[in-house]
């Protein structure tokens, strides 16, 4: 990963060129390898802050045709405020938009939506590794959000995802830390098959409920 006072750099300069309307709204910005010569950075820093822009908006990724500016706005206020958040922050959030995800995702799931969650379930519950388990853990509560045919909510989630990804591992590796298991993510499941959002909401907050106590007795 690069480092991350490169990444600020590649971040001021993308900044730079939106507020000097080098790059305007709706262009095509150079591609990854332009990039990183023009501005004397590694290529990894160059897609990190891509990825980072694309996740609140500010950038437009388009598979086989390129990067395109969306907004003009400067996000660097808000990226230093998620980068400093506390594991109880991470957390709240994730309750916030996994309650809301499930209440939506019971009365818009179909079939297939239900035979991917079970799959993605399956992979959650039988991940070992603290980092596959982060991977398999975000990717299920992905797709609630995802079920929830919501694009507002299903952005700010996966704007948020790294952070949770983060946060999840190194839960994971402290193994003094509780975690909700299987039954309770399997609950969630099953209440948006039963089409019963209030049943849904409630069993993705229990979801986070013990990690949050937890976090909460430690401050």
């Amino acid at each position: 990963m690069p480092r991350p006072s490169a990444v600020e750099a590649v971040l001021g300069q993308f900044q730079e060129q939106l507020a000097t309307g080098a790059w305007g709204v709706g262009d095509r910005i150079p591609g990854e390898y332009d990039l990183a010569a023009r501005l004397q950075v590694s290529r990894p820093a160059v897609r990190e802050a891509i990825r980072a822009l694309s996740h609140i908006g500010v950038l437009e990724v388009r598979r086989g045709d390129g990067t395109y500016v969306r907004s003009a706005v400067d996000p660097r206020p808000l990226l230093r405020r998620v980068e400093r958040a506390t594991l109880r922050d991470v957390f709240e959030v994730q309750q916030a938009h996994d309650m809301q995800a499930a209440k939506l995702a019971a009365g818009r799931r179909t079939p297939d939506d239900l035979r991917r969650l079970d799959v993605l379930l399956d992979d959650r519950d039988t991940a070992e590794d603290p980092i596959a388990f982060a991977e398999a853990d975000v990717r299920f509560h992905l797709g609630v959000v995802e079920t929830s045919r919501n694009p507002l909510l299903m952005e700010a989630f996966r704007y948020f995802q790294s952070r949770l990804r983060e946060s999840l591992s190194a839960i994971r590796h402290d193994r003094e830390m509780p975690d909700a298991g299987p039954a309770a993510h399997r609950a969630v499941v099953d209440a948006i098959a039963a089409r019963d959002a209030e049943a849904a909401g409630q069993a993705a907050a229990r979801v986070v409920e013990p990690t949050l106590q937890a976090l909460e007795a430690l401050l």
